[in-house]
């Protein structure tokens, strides 16, 4: 059986399409969700969202017996969460980073993620589009073709 490609995501981005629009552009999560399935073919994908630290914890967890790849939007727990890099670091597989917005534009606050030190990627700037991209360069990898 195939693993599913888990794509995690942090706080706040329940409220795409509608949050700073000017910043993160006017696509729903629905509408991403649809873009990452799309982009994983027969690939069975994980989506998921939380506002909890606790919780995208307890999914990364999950993912390191079920998942093939993670790509993760930790959002503002990027910068601030060193228990959510503690689980990272336990994944065997890739990890993909993404952003939505290109972080190192932004302010300072923005600059240093503690993700990025295990992530085996970083995506930046790309827009809700970038999820989609970071769906088929995961699904590309041949280490995933169990």
């Amino acid at each position: 059986m195939t693993k599913p490609i888990f794509v995690l995501n942090g706080p706040n981005l329940n409220r795409l399409g509608l949050r700073e629009p000017e910043i993160y552009g006017s696509t729903t999560l629905a509408q991403v969700e649809e873009l990452c399935r799309t982009a994983a073919g027969h690939r069975p994908v994980e989506f998921r969202q939380t506002n909890s630290e606790e919780r995208l914890i307890e999914w990364v967890h999950e993912a390191i017996d079920a998942a093939a790849g993670i790509i993760i939007n930790p959002a503002a727990f990027t910068f601030t969460s060193l228990a959510l890099f503690d689980a990272l670091k336990m994944f065997p597989g890739p990890i993909f980073e993404l952003h939505i917005t290109n972080v190192h534009k932004r302010e300072q606050v923005y600059h240093h993620s503690h993700v990025s030190r295990v992530a085996t990627a970083v995506m930046a700037g790309f827009g809700a589009d970038g999820y989609g991209v970071a769906m088929g360069a995961m699904c590309a990898r041949k280490d995933l073709l169990q």
